[in-house]
């Protein structure tokens, strides 16, 4: 999903981006955290940050060729 405008880069939101749904985070400066629009998610940047670095561990492998199912201690 492109940026609506620039400036800061804009985070997706870890729950949508779970279910491999792109969805932009919005930024409420009063209470200093992000929130989704779509579901209810809210959270601080290093929230966010985390959750999207879960998201990464799921596509870890998805360039991968596995070929022996034997041995899955990398994992």
């Amino acid at each position: 999903m492109a940026q609506a405008r620039k400036g800061k880069l804009n985070y997706r939101c870890p729950c949508c981006f779970m279910r491999d749904i792109d969805m932009d985070m919005f930024y409420d400066a009063e209470k200093g955290e992000y929130y989704c629009l779509r579901c209810q998610f809210t959270g601080t940047e290093q929230e966010v940050l985390e959750g999207n670095e879960r998201v990464r561990q799921k596509y870890g492998a998805m360039y991968r060729r596995f070929t022996d199912f034997e041995d899955f201690t990398e994992f």
